[in-house]
């Protein structure tokens, strides 16, 4: 009983991430049951084993995004004790997330999640309050060891980390790939990194 559980959880996040890509190829506005199935390989009808419609697989791109957000986390906290190294490490991350096809922007900023879906668009915001809270975590840790300045609020330092992203992950998913994305997010991290580092 277990083993098909799991083998239907790894099929539904195999769906998820399908979709994911479509959302990243094409655009929520070419997402369906029939195009999903073609990009999984199965007939329509397999879909609808796991999920109930459209819905139900937007819903599940939304937890498949926090759960790669908050896998980053983990793995940023992994790599190295040092609270400045972690914060880059995890924007570095973040920026291969979008890359690799997670376009957080297009998902957020999309009619079918921010316009006349109320609890969705609460799950959008409380999928980011949860990661800020990570980050803001992070540089609390960066404060009590004295190697971020303590005088700037951990809550405002996490809003500023995530604005080092954000904003040229738009201008990238516009312009097709030609912003340079990556090197954009590094110019500004290290911005960031000197204003909030302490002074040695």
């Amino acid at each position: 009983m277990r083993a098909a559980k799991r083998k239907t959880e790894v099929r539904q996040e195999q769906i998820a991430q399908s979709a994911l890509t479509l959302i990243a190829r094409h655009g929520f506005h070419r997402l369906s049951i029939a195009a999903l199935a073609r990009e999984v390989g199965v007939v329509p009808s397999a879909i609808y084993r796991h999920y109930q419609g459209k819905e139900e697989v937007l819903d599940a791109v939304l937890e498949l995004v926090s759960q790669r957000l908050l896998e980053n986390v983990e793995a940023a906290r992994r790599e190295t004790a040092n609270a400045l190294e972690r914060l880059h490490a995890l924007l570095m991350r973040h920026v291969a997330l979008v890359q690799n096809g997670v376009p957080i922007p297009r998902v957020v900023f999309s009619e079918e999640i921010f316009t006349g879906h109320r609890k969705r668009r609460q799950r959008v915001h409380q999928i980011f309050q949860q990661y800020l809270g990570r980050v803001a975590g992070m540089i609390q840790e960066g404060q009590r060891a004295g190697a971020i300045r303590s005088e700037f609020s951990p809550v405002t330092l996490s809003v500023m980390f995530l604005g080092l992203v954000q904003p040229s992950a738009i201008l990238w998913l516009m312009s097709e790939g030609e912003f340079d994305f990556p090197q954009h997010v590094q110019n500004a991290w290290q911005v960031y990194c000197r204003m909030i580092q302490t002074k040695n």
